[in-house]
């Protein structure tokens, strides 16, 4: 075994090859992150590893529009274990294939479960958690997501008491794993 594949075997981060969204070389780290084995994650579709199908369709249009303009996407979200729990997750990509950018990229994945817990979350409040954690004012996470400001506002409500926090920026603090 070369040296490089000695590396991309044992990186203590989650690593896969993926070509057109389904896992074609997996790593150690990215199979045990997920609960598989690394022959349990090769020639499955990434949808098998999101929280939802909405959550797979709706990154997906995002990932593959910034494919097309940068070339990379990253982002944090809530991604599903083998026994269905789901935790954080920090994802990074690389398109090696502008022209097509789902034909073949590579990925990273990095489990946040122990900076930050999950918290249960309908999909509108994981959309809006993760947009305000982007610093979007809830008049521009309105607009992303075709809803009104004031229920953004509801939504962030919500998430302020299931959190257990007092204002904004402690939300945001505990949603991004950030100590207090």
């Amino acid at each position: 075994m070369s040296i490089s594949d000695l590396a991309f075997t044992h990186a203590p981060i989650g690593i896969c090859v993926l070509e057109n969204r389904i896992v074609r070389a997996p790593n150690e780290a990215f199979a045990a992150m997920f609960g598989k084995t690394v022959e349990a994650c090769r020639g499955k579709s990434i949808a098998e590893f999101y929280a939802s199908e909405e959550d797979f369709e709706n990154i997906g249009a995002k990932v593959k529009d910034a494919l097309e303009e940068q070339g990379a996407y990253h982002d944090e979200r809530i991604m599903k274990r083998a026994d269905g729990s789901l935790f954080w997750c920090r994802v990074r990509g690389k398109s090696l294939t502008p022209e097509n950018p789902f034909h073949c990229g590579v990925w990273t994945f990095a489990d946040l479960s122990d900076e930050r817990p999950v918290v249960s979350l309908t999909q509108r409040e994981r959309e809006i958690a993760i947009l305000t954690c982007r610093g979007m004012t809830s008049k521009e996470i309105g607009l992303e997501l075709e809803i009104s400001y004031r229920t953004v506002e509801e939504y962030r409500a919500r998430l302020l008491k299931k959190f257990g926090a007092r204002k904004l920026a402690e939300l945001v603090a505990k949603l991004s794993g950030m100590p207090l």
